[in-house]
């Protein structure tokens, strides 16, 4: 067998592993089961990959993330490595197909989420592979104690039954005590490895600053340190307001959020990556496979939700070692805000509910039905066929979706149907006249049958590949088409598809998760009041606030965060105004009242300066009351 070290370098280019991996690595090799807790950017993925490249076989690895899952998935295509996810969207017969070629093609991954695992198919077809290691990732995930937990990874458990001697590996960037020995028990495990690094990242300096007017505190920390930004915020509309804004006065900025579409994202993405633009401005859809080593500045504009995401994005900046700054921008409002935006907006069982019926509705489901069927869905049009709140129904949906009763994968999408209306004779006296037209009409007709007959659905993107135009132009094409009478033209957008796992049962669907429900939100509850206490709390230093909170109580100050920073300004403050009283005594003893009318000090900052003086032997107190300097 090779050494995991010779892998490394083979397919990642490194010479050297990060803090703990190669301990987690030779602990998977032996065949110990394994929880492994490594912060973000730490390099989780290499502790589960290396081991399966080493041995015979295909590795098991379980995400809750579609969008995860194929960023994996590519890199480790690109690297020449046959891998595989069984993501929404494949029929029956494709999976059939994939799961064969996994037990006979020696593909070396398959991803897969914890629903998919529950099907009868999928298990069969694993139980016949040669499985050499599983792999949970996100595995906070399992345990009612964790901050996102997904009922579904409770059966993960069923891969143990049907390769009893495979050992697992569970990761995650960060869990408590009790959420560990919950990941350990849920997932069977014996005399589990613990291996973990601490969440100490000391050249990244945590600052929390109070300010009325945040852009202008985000152009001044923009241009002290012009390297590469970050700026999280709360929605999608914050993010154009404020790239806009940073780009009006000549500093470069993109933005990126869930509602971009893959191009749209990807550009922006290389935008950033690449230098062109200092800043992105992003919602916390910004953060699958960023591996950009030297982003300085990570700045909130509003609150996060819980310090286990603050951590995770806070951490972005600073890989490569070099000083970094993670900035919270706080506000009066702030505390109101994040309540109504995180408290507030949790939807009730009552409510949850109401978007179940109505989401089943609006596809058309009847009752009992409905299982593995996907949908294209407009989330906008379906809040206004309803009349239904945007955030309460955004919510709403993911805790359907944490839940298993239905997938919901963001992604955008064009879906575009069309039928010509006029017989070929005059098609084709109206297309010599119409040059461009001519083209995106020739394309559709060598690449669909049936477009005079019925209304054909067609694909805009593929269109606008093989004419070089924009899928914009050929939208705009299509729709000129339309109005001449050309065609018939109908097209819309879709932000999301929607796979439903459970076939439809109304309230007795929702009552099944209802206790999992309520215990969820008071976690919330909690996780936004540690964030609360985290920002208030000025007097300790705000890496030991962290690293308490991820059960790391005994570290030192950190010297460099802005609690550090207030009390080194104080100090100095007072170090000042302890000179001025051992001035006023070098003539002689005074009392406090003579000392008082000397320094213009008020009573209880000579008493504390007094304090301090006498704890550091420079003063003493006389037999008459009076204090004087300390004689050696």
């Amino acid at each position: 067998m090779k050494h995991p070290i010779e892998i490394l370098e083979r397919y990642w280019g490194f010479t050297e592993f990060k803090p703990q991996q190669e301990a987690i690595i030779d602990a998977v090799l032996a065949k110990d089961d394994c929880i492994a807790l490594l912060p973000t950017g730490g390099g989780k993925s290499v502790c589960f990959q290396i081991p399966a490249l080493l041995k015979e076989g295909i590795c098991i690895v379980i995400s809750p993330l579609i969008a995860l899952m194929q960023d994996q998935v590519n890199t480790l295509k690109e690297k020449g490595i046959k891998t595989m996810a069984l993501t929404s969207g494949f029929s029956y017969d494709d999976i059939d197909r994939m799961l064969d070629n996994c037990i006979y093609g020696n593909y070396k991954f398959l991803y897969l989420s914890p629903e998919r695992l529950q099907q009868d198919l999928v298990q069969e077809r694993i139980k016949q592979m040669n499985v050499n290691l599983i792999a949970v990732d996100e595995a906070h995930c399992i345990s009612q104690w964790g901050h996102d937990f997904r009922p579904a990874y409770r059966d993960i458990k069923t891969l143990r039954t049907l390769h009893p001697n495979v050992n697992v590996i569970a990761l995650t960037a960060s869990a408590t005590s009790k959420v560990i020995e919950d990941i350990s028990t849920q997932l069977d495990c014996i005399a589990p490895q613990i291996l973990k690094t601490s969440f100490l990242r000391p050249n990244l300096a945590y600052l929390t600053l109070d300010c009325d007017d945040k852009y202008f505190k985000t152009v001044q920390i923009l241009k002290k340190y012009s390297g590469t930004s970050i700026i999280y915020v709360r929605n999608r509309k914050a993010t154009l307001e404020i790239s806009k804004y940073l780009n009006s006065i000549g500093i470069t900025s993109g933005y990126y959020h869930g509602g971009l579409s893959p191009k749209e994202k990807e550009t922006q993405f290389e935008l950033w990556k690449n230098n062109t633009n200092q800043v992105v401005v992003a919602t916390n859809a910004f953060g699958m496979g960023i591996d950009k080593a030297n982003v300085q500045t990570v700045i909130h504009h509003n609150l996060p939700e819980s310090l286990e995401s603050y951590y995770q994005e806070a951490g972005r900046a600073g890989r490569n070692n070099d000083n970094a700054y993670a900035v919270i921008l706080r506000n009066a409002s702030d505390e109101m805000d994040s309540k109504n935006q995180y408290i507030k907006s949790l939807p009730d069982i009552t409510f949850l509910k109401t978007v179940y019926k109505r989401l089943c509705n609006y596809f058309q489901i009847s009752y009992g039905e409905g299982v593995d069927t996907t949908h294209n869905f407009n989330f906008k049009l379906f809040c206004s066929t309803y009349t239904l709140p945007s955030i309460l129904t955004y919510n709403a949906l993911k805790i359907l979706d944490r839940n298993s009763i239905i997938s919901l994968e963001e992604r955008f999408k064009n879906s575009a149907f069309i039928q010509i209306k006029i017989g070929n004779t005059a098609l084709f006296n109206y297309i010599e006249k119409h040059p461009k037209q001519a083209l995106i009409i020739k394309v559709i007709l060598r690449s669909h049958e049936g477009v005079f007959d019925h209304s054909t659905e067609i694909f805009t993107q593929t269109i606008a590949k093989k004419t070089n135009l924009s899928e914009d132009e050929v939208i705009v094409l299509l729709t000129a088409l339309n109005k001449a009478e050309i065609i018939n033209f109908e097209s819309s957008k879709t932000d999301a598809q929607i796979t439903f796992i459970e076939p439809r049962e109304d309230d007795k669907t929702i009552h099944r998760i209802s206790k999992i429900v309520t215990q969820q939100h008071d976690l919330k509850k909690a996780q936004l009041q540690s964030v609360l206490d985290y920002v208030k709390n000025n007097g300790i230093c705000k890496s030991q606030k962290l690293l308490s909170y991820f059960e790391e109580p005994n570290s030192k100050q950190c010297g460099i965060c802005s609690s550090c920073l207030e009390y080194k300004k104080n100090s100095s403050i007072l170090e000042d105004d302890s000179q001025t009283i051992l001035n006023l005594l070098q003539k002689e003893a005074l009392s406090s009242r003579k000392l008082e009318l000397l320094s213009t000090f008020d009573r209880d900052k000579l008493t504390m300066l007094l304090t301090n003086l006498l704890e550091r032997d420079l003063i003493e107190i006389s037999e008459t009351n009076t204090y004087k300097l300390k004689t050696s």
